[in-house]
């Protein structure tokens, strides 16, 4: 069906179902949602190149990341970000652009992208403490929604987040729950302001149940197996080792498993261990009863919330500026118990 087609069916001229198609603010909302439910209907989807043509848009939207953090894009959370994010991006006729860039080149690129109209706006990801992309792109005036927030940054702008003082605050206060206080934190990279916000909430729980923090017991690197197998590892061997661990990531969570395992030791009797972000398409945490216990939050449901956000923006850019905080549920399963004695 072609633009014509759906506009007879609709009893309306073209531009105006062109208009409310494309987010122009003058069509009133009752008649917008009319339009974009008879689009659906009738599997109508509007010619990109009619549109470029139209609004000067490019229709694009990017994703550019420095070679510095290029094993973002192998990483199954980004996979399933950019899932939720293309899922919005198709419904509504945008391409995404991906880009591995220099890492002191990130800025510039955005430049680039903005002057030759590449794109019409921007997601930022791995997002930094005081962050000087996102005060470089307010000031660029090209749309963008950060995934994440960062500390530091006063200056308003839209973000989705995931609310990780409060996820790691829970976790760790159900462990100390469950009769432990050698809780060891294998956190991500410490720059990054989910990872500080991650050790805000472990230290803060610990704090309020009189529970000295030990820096013996706390790591901070790229949340992969092997890095959860080193940390681990060097903590069990230690002569207090920990009885529990927070692991930033499923991937973190299953090295640690390994280290766990390797001496001879149960995951969830011997040892327990809690993972964050566990609800991914393409690395599942056990069928029926999950095999971590879990701090969840649909990373695919923050792609979606991210994209729309974005695609809003471009259509509007008077719009005020969108922040969405999302909670994460803790899932028990498998890998936690109580405390074991010691002798």
């Amino acid at each position: 069906m072609n633009l014509k087609e759906l506009s007879q069916k609709l009893g309306l001229s073209p531009t105006t179902v062109s208009r409310a198609l494309n987010g122009y603010p003058e069509v009133n909302e009752a008649t917008r949602e009319r339009i974009v439910a008879a689009a659906k209907r009738h599997n109508y989807r509007p010619n990109a190149r009619a549109i470029r043509l139209a609004t000067g848009r490019a229709m694009a939207v990017g994703h550019i990341f420095p070679v510095a953090t290029k094993n973002e894009i192998v990483n199954p959370i980004f996979a399933d970000f950019i899932a939720g994010a293309g899922e919005v991006y198709s419904q509504n006729g945008y391409d995404m652009l991906l880009s591995v860039v220099a890492d002191d080149a990130e800025q510039a690129t955005y430049r680039d992208l903005k002057s030759r109209g590449a794109v019409d706006g921007v997601i930022i990801h791995a997002v930094r403490t005081f962050d000087d992309r996102i005060p470089a792109l307010l000031d660029m005036g090209l749309p963008f929604v950060s995934h994440g927030r960062a500390t530091g940054i006063e200056q308003p702008y839209s973000w989705v987040d995931v609310n990780n003082r409060r996820a790691f605050l829970r976790a760790t206060e159900f462990l100390l729950d469950l009769g432990h206080t050698r809780i060891a934190l294998v956190n991500g990279v410490e720059n990054m302001d989910f990872a500080i916000r991650r050790r805000t909430g472990y230290l803060d729980a610990l704090a309020a149940r009189g529970v000295g923090a030990d820096p013996a017991i706390m790591a901070t690197d790229e949340m992969t197996e092997l890095s959860g197998y080193r940390a681990a590892s060097r903590m069990l061997d230690a002569p207090n080792p920990p009885t529990a661990f927070l692991a930033a990531s499923m991937l973190s969570g299953m090295g640690v498993r390994r280290a766990i395992e390797g001496r001879g030791l149960k995951m969830g009797r011997d040892v327990s261990v809690i993972i964050f972000d566990d609800e991914l398409s393409y690395l599942r945490n056990g069928e029926g009863l999950p095999i971590f216990t879990a701090t969840r939050s649909s990373v695919r449901d923050a792609g979606r919330i991210a994209a729309q956000m974005l695609l809003d923006l471009i259509a509007d850019p008077e719009n005020t500026v969108q922040q969405r905080l999302l909670e994460a549920d803790l899932i028990i399963g498998q890998s936690t118990g109580p405390a074991p004695r010691r002798g």
